[in-house]
């Protein structure tokens, strides 16, 4: 990857970091949902980092089972991972044992310096650091800027990388992991609840608020395939409801990521200069998304330039 490459996708990958305001006071709103019994989840809310919701923007929580806690999201700062720890210490006494760190997007890794004093386990996909090494300096100085420095967070690296899959036993249940080809990222992981059945594809799969594409378009066609067989009736998403119905939701990203895989084909064959694609690509998905102006000429021009060399 070149240098050029990194920049522009720290700059445009999931969280876009240059729209964030300085941190404010925590979201006292925000609780989570008990969407099977021992998994607590908080929604983020189809929103940009503000003042008010504290960059909490993606879905975050924990599974509690008979010998400590899973962590399935950290959050998307210190002060974000704070506010998770504490509603973990509501719930049990148990110890945090494990911290998922699913891909390198500030919004579900920057909470991760919040449990360190708990020295869990950090589990994360085998490409994870690498990405890390590329990217997540450059975030956290971006998070410090804005949040300062006592806010934002550091960044942490994963103890456990996963390379094609992996379980962990909490005693009572066990978390399959799987390590996906590069997609939403190149470092996503999944993961599935042996208790519950529920599915958790972190960004793998958005509901309500438009997609982010920091990957590859035809490597996530190809992944959400993979979760197809899977099996699970239902998921907790990266971002949207806190537990949906997995077959309709995946359904509805995959329409939105084929119709830009076909319209974008279809500008790169009639050379169409990438700069008009990204007002015409994808625009009839523009009621069905919230977010869609802020993420869609920003994806077009992913696709393109993943599309103009097949």
């Amino acid at each position: 990857m070149n240098a050029f490459a990194t920049r522009r996708q720290a700059l445009f990958g999931g969280l876009c970091l240059c729209c964030l305001p300085t941190l404010g006071r925590a979201a006292e709103s925000f609780s989570t949902d008990e969407v099977a019994p021992g998994i607590f989840i908080r929604r983020g809310p189809d929103a940009e980092a503000t003042p008010e919701n504290n960059d909490a923007i993606a879905n975050i929580g924990f599974i509690v089972g008979r010998d400590g806690v899973l962590v399935t999201e950290s959050g998307g700062s210190l002060a974000d991972g704070q506010w998770l720890r504490a509603e973990i210490a509501k719930r049990t006494d148990k110890p945090i044992k494990y911290v998922m760190l699913t891909h390198v997007h500030p919004d579900h890794v920057f909470g991760a310096a919040a449990f360190k004093a708990d020295n869990p386990t950090f589990v994360g996909h085998a490409s994870l650091r690498g990405a890390l090494d590329a990217r997540g300096e450059f975030y956290r100085k971006r998070l410090a800027d804005l949040l300062g420095e006592e806010r934002a967070g550091t960044v942490v690296y994963p103890t456990m990388e996963v390379k094609d899959g992996a379980e962990i036993d909490l005693g009572d249940r066990r978390l399959k992991l799987t390590a996906h080809g590069t997609a939403h990222t190149n470092c996503d992981l999944s993961m599935i609840d042996s208790g519950s059945g529920l599915l958790f594809p972190a960004d793998l799969l958005f509901v309500g608020r438009i997609p982010s594409l920091d990957g590859s378009l035809i490597g996530w066609l190809k992944e959400i395939e993979r979760l197809k067989g899977m099996g699970a009736a239902s998921a907790v998403p990266g971002h949207g409801p806190t537990r949906v119905e997995f077959a309709p939701a995946i359904n509805d990203l995959a329409r939105y990521l084929t119709t830009m895989r076909d319209e974008t084909r279809k500008a790169v064959a009639a050379d169409t200069p990438i700069e008009t694609a990204v007002q015409s690509v994808a625009q009839g998905e523009k009621d069905k998304w919230a977010l869609f102006d802020t993420y869609n000429g920003r994806n077009v021009t992913q696709a393109y330039q993943e599309l103009e060399w097949e």
